[in-house]
């Protein structure tokens, strides 16, 4: 691997299907960028294209504020967030309902 490309990763995850794809960057590619070279569209193509154009994006674990200027280190891991569902106070107030009519 020349100097100027960096290795990284994308991945995305549903509840029944996950997906690492390992990159070679040229340097200064930014978060976005690698999701759209990951090409995940074809990976899950029972989802639209914008699920990835425009989800919320973060590297291990912290979200990214800037992921279109966000430039990648080698060795990082850029995580695509799926929307949620459910709002999670939503859903733990409906838990604790349950829990209190004892089901």
């Amino acid at each position: 691997m020349a100097a100027s490309s960096l290795a990284v990763e994308v991945a995305f995850a549903l509840p029944h299907k996950q997906r690492l794809v390992a990159l070679s960057v040229p340097a200064g590619t930014t978060a976005r960028q690698a999701v759209t070279l990951a090409n995940l569209p074809e990976l899950f193509p029972e989802l639209p294209e914008e699920t990835f154009s425009k989800a919320p994006l973060g590297i291990f674990g912290k979200a990214l504020r800037h992921p279109d200027t966000q430039v990648l280190r080698t060795g990082d891991r850029v995580e695509v967030y799926r929307p949620l569902e459910i709002d999670p106070k939503a859903a733990r107030l409906e838990r604790a309902k349950r829990q209190a009519s004892g089901q």
